[in-house]
């Protein structure tokens, strides 16, 4: 199996859900949902204490801190609680979200750093206390398994995939 078998294999396992459900869940309790997306470089945030948006540089693990370039011009190390992500939505604008079909994605996902990894693969992922993880992509009009998905499988560690076939594939 190539690797994009594999992926595909892999994202037939999730959970779809239309996003319509989502939303009428959090009309019901708007109070139970999260948006747990972590900021990314490139993401557009709005950072409190300097009263501004700006656009995220990166992200230093070892001092928990962003650099953030503001409107301004300015470029200030932020930490992840003194801003929040600008969306031009509440929910991803494809209309489908998805949930993870087996638990060991699950405990991947709110353990082992998954929630910053899907967030570098382009994902907005939102927590319910009485539903779990779901997760969405915000574009449209382009390869998902290219820019998403196999990034995702590749980060995520999976190697269900044949090297040697891959390889074959390529010739």
């Amino acid at each position: 199996m190539t690797k994009e078998e594999a992926v595909r294999e892999w994202v037939k396992e999730f959970n779809v859900v239309q996003q319509g459900m989502i939303e009428r869940l959090m009309e019901v309790d708007e109070c139970d949902w999260t948006e747990v997306t972590i900021p990314t470089a490139g993401d557009r945030v709005y950072v409190y204490n300097e009263s501004e948006s700006g656009e995220v540089n990166g992200f230093d693990a070892e001092s928990d801190l962003y650099s953030v370039k503001l409107d301004n011009g300015k470029t200030v190390r932020v930490a992840m609680d003194d801003m929040e992500l600008e969306n031009d939505e509440a929910l991803p604008m494809w209309g489908t979200m998805w949930s993870f079909g087996d638990s060991l994605d699950d405990e991947w996902l709110e353990e082992d750093d998954g929630i910053r990894i899907m967030s570098m693969c382009g994902f907005r992922i939102y927590r319910s206390e009485e539903f779990g993880y779901f997760f969405g992509i915000d574009g449209a009009g382009y390869d998902f398994y290219e820019a998403h998905w196999i990034p995702l499988y590749e980060r995520r560690g999976l190697h269900w995939h044949d090297p040697e076939t891959e390889k074959k594939e390529a010739k």
